[in-house]
């Protein structure tokens, strides 16, 4: 599976105190592997929230959004000594980064906290409801699904995209509509009491067994699997 793109920034920023008026310089390296190849380099100017002018290493030069900044991406653009310190950005300073974070931050994945519980939905809808909810996670790229009789369920079936919790880690959640199927048994009159009790103690056992396949099968498709810990999660 390939590696979701992932970025590193840092952002310079320079303040003129005269009148509040704000100029920074923007720096991005956009990636989704440690190969030069596969990096862009991208440095942006901006006066008072507005990006006038950037050099993009994908497009080898500086491009002007404004008037002021097409004039000095034509001024910029004809300086050699300039093009060739800002296209040597792509290796000096984005590979360099890349190469630090990626073994020690960004290859690294997170083991989802995962709950499942009933709900009843609102009337008119099916008289019962599954919610399968996965916390906690990272990277993004997760699989969340449900099978019934070892067969994947497509129907009544709906799940979120994954959402991001703000401190690097993602949730999910999916809901699988059904109707429930009841177990009924009939005891002969007969038959000794404590017979019977163990008929119903069966049937009671065997609807905890099906609930604890159920866990125990989300749990093992969250279980980290190879090095990077690939999370393809649950599904039941």
């Amino acid at each position: 599976m390939a590696p979701s793109p992932l970025c590193w920034l840092l952002i310079v920023i320079i303040i003129n105190s005269a009148d509040g008026f704000r100029n920074c310089q923007v720096n991005l390296c956009a990636f989704n592997s440690t190969e030069l190849l596969d990096i862009q380099f991208i440095s942006s100017y901006i006066y008072n929230k507005i990006e006038y002018v950037r050099f993009d290493s994908n497009v080898g030069k500086f491009i002007g959004y404004t008037e002021f900044g097409v004039k000095n991406a034509e001024q910029w653009n004809k300086d050699p000594s300039r093009i060739a310190m800002m296209r040597a950005q792509k290796e000096t300073y984005c590979l360099h980064n890349i190469g630090v974070d990626y073994p020690n931050v960004l290859t690294k994945s997170v083991i989802p906290t995962v709950t499942l519980h009933s709900r009843t939905p609102p009337a008119g809808h099916h008289p019962s409801m599954l919610v399968c909810s996965v916390y906690d996670f990272y990277p993004k790229t997760i699989n969340v699904g449900w099978l019934r009789d070892g067969q994947e369920v497509t129907s009544d079936v709906t799940t979120t995209d994954e959402m991001e919790d703000g401190d690097w880690y993602y949730q999910i959640h999916s809901t699988l509509e059904y109707t429930p199927r009841w177990v009924r048994t009939r005891t002969n009159p007969s038959m000794p009491k404590s017979e019977r009790n163990k008929l119903i103690i069966g049937a009671s056992g065997m609807v905890l067994g099906l609930i604890l396949s159920l866990a125990g099968y989300i749990y093992y498709k969250t279980k980290p699997r190879g090095q990077n810990q690939n999370l393809n999660r649950t599904r039941t």
